[in-house]
């Protein structure tokens, strides 16, 4: 195994925990068996990390800061809203359903009463983010004329329930026989349901 420079110690780690969470969960996993993984000693992980809870938070954290910007841009410009909304759900149901990403909900969904705070930030971290993004989104579709919306916030949780569905289905059901699921069907299909509903006729 390659020496653990300082510099590359922090996404080893992160990578290391992410691949044990997903394996095991959370309860299961064991911050001597993530130091194991990247190479150190469990003191040289508590140095970084002082537990596996902090550990956690720093993964929910690293997906909104690395896939956020992925999802919608920060400046819509002229973009139709539409086209924004479109792409917004074909990203998001296709990076939470792979592994690297979908472990989080499933991991919330499995163990989240057994750690009620974890949950939480997991919801006022990554959850709110991303649904408010989208609702920003439809209002601003709504102010450009594209859209009819009675309710944006709750359309954002419309929005919303397709990806979970796709990440759930990928990483829950798939591994026991259920039929694999094509994301790019579904995507093309949730957006278009979803669209659907928002345009002025």
């Amino acid at each position: 195994m390659p020496r653990v420079t300082p510099a590359d110690r922090r996404t080893r780690i992160l990578d290391a925990a992410r691949e044990e969470f997903a394996a095991r969960g959370f309860a299961a996993s064991r911050m001597e068996d993530i130091a194991k993984r990247v190479g150190i000693s469990r003191a040289a992980l508590y140095l970084a990390f002082p537990s596996k809870e902090a550990l956690f938070r720093a993964l929910v954290s690293e997906v909104i800061t690395d896939v956020m910007p992925q999802l919608l841009p920060s400046d819509y410009g002229d973009i139709p809203a539409a086209a924004l909304l479109r792409g917004f759900i074909r990203i998001a149901m296709t990076r939470m359903a792979s592994p690297e990403t979908a472990f989080l909900p499933r991991l919330i969904v499995g163990e989240g009463r057994n750690f009620p705070e974890l949950a939480r930030f997991y919801h006022d971290t990554a959850l709110i983010c991303v649904l408010g993004a989208v609702e920003r989104l439809i209002i601003h579709g709504v102010g450009r004329g594209e859209f009819t919306c009675a309710d944006p916030k709750m359309a954002s949780r419309t929005v919303a329930s397709g990806i979970i569905f796709a990440a759930l289905w990928c990483n829950v059901f798939e591994p026991v026989g259920a039929e694999p699921l094509d994301i790019d069907w579904l995507a093309e299909n949730h957006a278009g349901l979803i669209l659907a509903g928002l345009r002025k006729v």
